[in-house]
């Protein structure tokens, strides 16, 4: 099975830095991103070294050296860039101007201008566009009144946001009603963040895909993701999608189209909406590994980790067939407990359904509610099985 992802392929239009195995990959920012993309890469042979500024990090924990201090910290970036041969972020909201010092000293193939566009929702909506994909309409909002107006004009619900900052729901308000306008608005104007509007999208199914683009212009797709969130945080990932081949095939050319018209270098995860008449709309993106994508780590050939290094690296791209159907589903804090006690159960491995459960824990100090602490790769012969064994666990009946 490979989502039609081979018929999707770039090939190589350019050459750029090969940075081969032994050498030592630095990472900004030091959390669960950062950590499995350093045990993917030690497989391989890299070193790493991370800045973070939680002491002990998940990324710390398995690196080579951690380096303690704040993203804006300009010392110890220069230390970073003086230990790696090439560097690279785990999170997008790492500092965009330490990023760009970092690329006069240090080679950063994703570069700066990439965080730019990302980091903020206007210039990210106006760059998918460019690349020929759609989005929901949307609009720039400066006051209360003009807000009043868009959303008479939208209609509810719609759904305002800060332009920069927010992550799992946060920095986000659904306007149901003309009359949360006002609130809506003085709610989120305190962050000092421009505000846009976008309007409500009625969808059947939540979507995703992840492209890898090397330097030498490489890009491929692994097959899509169906994503059910709960609480504005993402609950399962299931593989391959639920949805018809043409979807599937559309929505793995839109991540192609949109990491090549960006000029990405690395990972780019795009979320999408299917509307029940079969439209898809872009609805964020990601320059990095996304939670979306660790299902690659034992059902595809090459799992998003290893990509994203072979991409900065411009080694040759993985294949991305996916070899077996996988449902991905998170461990928040609430569920770290019960997973541990089941660890040992006869059910775990559940022989009936043919269910095989592949853990995989963060290293993170404390389990607070809602905060993911790891997830769990579901390998079957069907996601109907693996979503079955979720049932039957019983581990995330508190939500």
């Amino acid at each position: 099975m490979n989502g039609n992802s081979g018929q999707l392929n770039g090939k190589a239009t350019g050459f750029g830095k090969v940075i081969k195995p032994g050498a030592t990959i630095g990472i900004l920012g030091g959390g669960q991103l950062g950590r499995m993309l350093t045990l993917a890469g030690r497989n391989m042979g890299y070193r790493f070294v991370t800045l973070d500024p939680t002491e002990d990090s998940p990324c710390g924990q398995v690196a080579d050296e951690q380096i303690v201090a704040g993203y804006d910290h300009v010392i110890s970036a220069r230390k970073l860039a003086e230990q790696a041969e090439v560097i690279t972020y785990e999170f997008e909201n790492v500092d965009a101007q330490v990023t760009e010092l970092l690329m006069k000293e240090a080679y950063v193939p994703q570069g700066s201008q990439l965080l730019y566009t990302t980091q903020h929702r206007i210039r990210e909506k106006k760059a998918i566009e460019a690349a020929g994909a759609p989005v929901a309409p949307y609009e720039e909002i400066t006051s209360a009144a003009q807000l009043r107006e868009v959303v008479e004009r939208f209609g509810t619900p719609c759904v305002l946001k800060t332009a920069t900052g927010g992550y799992d729901g946060k920095g986000q308000w659904v306007i149901r009603s003309l009359d949360e306008t006002q609130e809506a608005f003085d709610t989120l104007i305190k962050s000092g963040a421009e505000l846009v509007l976008e309007q409500f999208i009625h969808f059947d199914k939540e979507l995703s895909v992840i492209a890898a683009r090397s330097p030498g212009g490489e890009v491929k797709a692994f097959p899509a993701a169906e994503n059910i969130h709960v609480n504005n945080i993402l609950h399962l990932s299931i593989v391959p999608a639920r949805i018809p081949a043409s979807v599937q095939k559309e929505a793995e050319e839109l991540a192609v189209r949109i990491a090549s018209s960006m000029g990405v270098i690395g990972l780019l995860a795009v979320e999408l909406f299917l509307t029940p008449d079969g439209q898809l709309y872009v609805n964020e993106l990601a320059p990095r590994p996304h939670n979306s994508g660790h299902y690659t780590m034992e059902s595809c050939r090459t799992s998003q980790f290893e990509q994203h290094i072979r991409a900065i690296c411009n080694l040759p791209l993985g294949s991305t067939e996916l070899m077996t159907p996988v449902v991905m589903v998170n461990l928040l804090g609430q569920h770290v407990d019960p997973l541990l006690e089941l660890l040992d159960q006869p059910g775990f491995e559940d022989e009936e359904l043919g269910v095989s459960a592949k853990i995989h824990l963060y290293g993170k100090h404390e389990a607070k509610h809602n905060r993911k602490m790891g997830h769990v790769n579901l390998l079957a012969s069907d996601t109907a099985r693996a979503l079955t064994w979720i049932e039957r666990s019983a581990i995330w009946e508190s939500k």
